[in-house]
């Protein structure tokens, strides 16, 4: 049996007929996209997703205004980053980089404390790249899927989701939820982790996309995996379009979409270190220019669970003189690939041995030089470190998320002190 594709969903008729013909005399599809036969089935898509859209979806501030610009910032943000944390961050970056000129002009160090909180760094350096090149190219972002696809960090969802948001251009935007909420539609074993299934899902949407509400259509795909065909359970019983869900006609739903197992993560044990001066700083570090968390200001740490007699050892080494010590919680950061299993080691400085005697003993004078010598030998292996106080790390210095439990921690110490159960031999002042 052959069928004309549904366009645009606008064919009341033929969409009505098409709907039943295909409930009633089409199984389960297995295999690659597309079909024919699926291309006509989510022909019958738009028109109750849409309406449904129209109803539900939630308000977000990246919503209210579809410039190019703002679509594009609030796009590169969401990837892989939960909307409740890119809703407040959007709001702060937008408020100071309101444009393509001021982020494109934007100091790095200002850069990655606006996008604090929400990962994957690179995301930020590319945003800026990309605002350069699309200034300097076509004096703005252009209304090209090909020209989006070409700057820096934007891959086809990308450009797919601004070009069709920002610009209306009727472009299919793939992601992990439309790839779920399509396996499901068609009930398919398509192993959508294969570098082709986003390719193929491209060019089943792509005939349907109406023309007049391409932006619409393609948040509501969006809307619908976010908010009722989530992941492991989807919620069936509230979805619009589960009389054309073969996934849910067939019961398989909850075990979709397919996908092949993902390579263990690799497990890296870490000691951070909270390196804190008599007047409340907290030592810092950047990490190397390439390779994860790039060019990012980090907390001291070393591979390995360090003792707290060996971490104190450790910065003795290099010339520093530790007065007090104090256990931090633990804490597990995943990144992609790697999985940070964390301990924590306070280190509470004293700048330098206990003043000479007022005898001017001439032994403990020497010793002193001696030691300050020593000391700033040692220290001189740490001097890419520098010292940053707890107003500081609010307003200037970007930690990433990874060590979010130790800046925590770090704030409760500068405003409370050292932990009750530990020697109160050094409290720092608020």
């Amino acid at each position: 049996m052959k069928y004309d594709i549904v366009k645009n969903g606008r064919e009341d008729a033929l969409l009505s007929a098409a709907s039943s013909e295909l409930q009633e005399d089409i199984q389960p599809f297995e295999g690659k996209f597309p079909k024919a036969e699926q291309v006509a089935w989510l022909g019958c898509l738009p028109r109750p997703l849409l309406s449904w859209y129209d109803k539900e979806k939630r308000i977000l501030p990246w919503r209210e205004n579809t410039d190019p610009y703002r679509v594009w910032v609030s796009e590169i943000m969401l990837q892989q980053t939960r909307v409740e944390a890119v809703k407040e961050g959007y709001v702060r970056f937008l408020s100071v980089l309101p444009d393509l000129k001021s982020l494109a002009e934007a100091p790095e160090e200002l850069l990655m404390k606006l996008w604090e909180g929400m990962g994957y760094y690179s995301r930020a350096r590319n945003l800026q790249k990309a605002a350069r090149i699309a200034l300097a190219t076509w004096g703005g972002l252009p209304a090209s899927v090909e020209k989006l696809r070409s700057l820096p960090g934007i891959g086809d969802y990308t450009a797919g989701a601004v070009a069709s948001i920002a610009f209306g251009i009727p472009a299919p935007a793939v992601d992990g939820n439309v790839l779920r909420v399509l396996a499901r539609l068609l009930n398919s074993s398509r192993d959508v982790l294969e570098p082709a299934a986003k390719k193929e899902a491209e060019a089943l949407l792509r005939p349907i996309i109406p023309k007049d509400r391409a932006g619409d259509f393609t948040q509501a795909l969006m809307e619908l995996g976010a908010l009722i065909c989530v992941p492991g359970s989807p919620r069936c019983e509230a979805c619009p379009v589960s009389s054309l869900c073969l996934g849910f006609k067939a019961g398989t739903a909850s075990g979709l979409p397919v996908k092949k197992s993902k390579k263990a993560r690799r497990v890296e044990e870490r000691t951070v270190f909270l390196l804190i001066t008599p007047r409340g700083k907290v030592a810092l570090e950047k990490r190397p220019s390439k390779g994860l968390l790039a060019g990012m200001w980090q907390l001291p740490n070393a591979e390995g669970r360090l003792s707290r007699e060996q971490g104190c050892r450790l910065w003795e080494e290099k010339g520093f003189f530790v007065e007090q010590t104090q256990k931090l919680p633990r804490a597990v950061h995943i990144f992609s690939h790697i999985e940070w299993h964390m301990i924590g080691i306070a280190l509470f400085l004293r700048e330098e041995p206990p003043a000479e005697k007022a005898d001017g003993d001439r032994r403990q004078s020497d010793a002193q030089r001696g030691w300050r010598e020593e000391k700033k030998l040692r220290q001189s292996e740490s001097a890419t470190l520098v010292w940053a106080s707890l107003e500081e790390l609010r307003t200037e210095k970007a930690l990433p998320a990874a060590f979010r439990a130790y800046r925590k921690a770090f704030e409760e110490i500068v405003e409370k002190g050292p932990a009750e159960d530990e020697p109160e031999q050094l409290m720092l002042p608020v």
